[in-house]
């Protein structure tokens, strides 16, 4: 958490609050934020340039700079992306701020970078070599909201998976962008039991699966994602998301059901992470 709802959200906000504004000053104060390279790299590769374009590769936000380098964003356990008004007052874990120029649109402002656990990270790099420094970027499996993202690339990403269900959707190099929140969502609404192997559906079974993967994803994008108690998670206003309130199974083991009205809600440990689902709908 976030995954790749609130990240999508996140990059919205951006792309409609922080493009094509110049960064005229960076400031960073936890390095931990920029361990691969360093307060220095950060300073000297953010400052001057502008957010020209953004992206996003399952639970990694991608900006792309007018000086030809990108900056990688990963927001991990708690990290937030922010943009508020130039002075307004930093809460604690504030790690990283680029100040904004003013533009016929908006006042100057400032990016903050906020993140308690400090597991989050902000990096520039080279996008013509990202092997140099975040190399995992190549081990994505494919983005569930691209439009390249069909039943038929699903299925070969699942073919001769020996694993469960749970446990691949949360695999990054099969599908990017699913944690657990939405991997319990996604086989609730496609009616799959989180044991089932991967490798054993059938073609009109993956589809189902493609369909719900996509269906869900997509609401909870259109519903700004998902804010928990436990959660730092907000978008770069400060709102929270609500699609949470449409959780059917998602934290709400031992509760009634609403979808067949039959059965309590499970749960169990799979991949090492707590699991829910319904014994009735997802056989």
């Amino acid at each position: 958490m976030p995954e790749l709802p609130e990240v999508e959200t996140v990059r919205r906000g951006i792309d409609r609050v922080a493009l094509n504004r110049r960064i005229t000053r960076v400031e960073v104060g936890r390095e931990r934020t920029v361990r691969r390279t360093s307060r220095e790299a950060l300073i000297d590769g953010l400052s001057g340039a502008q957010i020209v374009a953004t992206r996003r590769h399952g639970k990694y936000l991608l900006c792309d700079l007018d000086s030809g380098d990108a900056v990688m964003i990963h927001l991990r356990m708690s990290g937030r992306v922010l943009v508020v008004d130039a002075g307004t007052p930093r809460p604690p874990h504030t790690h990283v701020v680029a100040h904004l120029e003013a533009t016929s649109e908006f006042a100057r402002g400032e990016l903050w970078f906020v993140d308690p656990r400090t597991f989050g990270e902000v990096v520039v790099f080279d996008p013509e070599h990202p092997e140099v420094l975040v190399p995992e970027l190549a081990r994505l499996g494919p983005d569930p909201l691209a439009p390249g993202f069909t039943p038929e690339v699903l299925a070969e990403r699942l073919r001769g998976k020996r694993t469960n269900l749970k446990a691949t959707l949360l695999d990054q190099g099969v599908v990017a962008g699913i944690g657990n929140i939405y991997a319990d969502e996604i086989l609730h609404r496609a009616k799959l039991s989180p044991h089932r192997m991967a490798g054993s559906l059938r073609r009109s079974t993956i589809e189902r699966l493609h369909a719900s993967i996509v269906a869900v994803l997509e609401r909870a994008v259109e519903a700004g994602g998902s804010t928990l108690t436990d959660t730092q998670y907000v978008d770069i206003e400060g709102n929270e998301g609500w699609f949470q309130l449409e959780h059917r199974v998602y934290g709400r083991a031992g509760e009634s059901c609403l979808t067949c009205r039959r059965a309590r809600i499970s749960r169990t440990t799979l991949a090492g992470r707590t699991t829910c689902y319904c014994a009735v709908c997802q056989r």
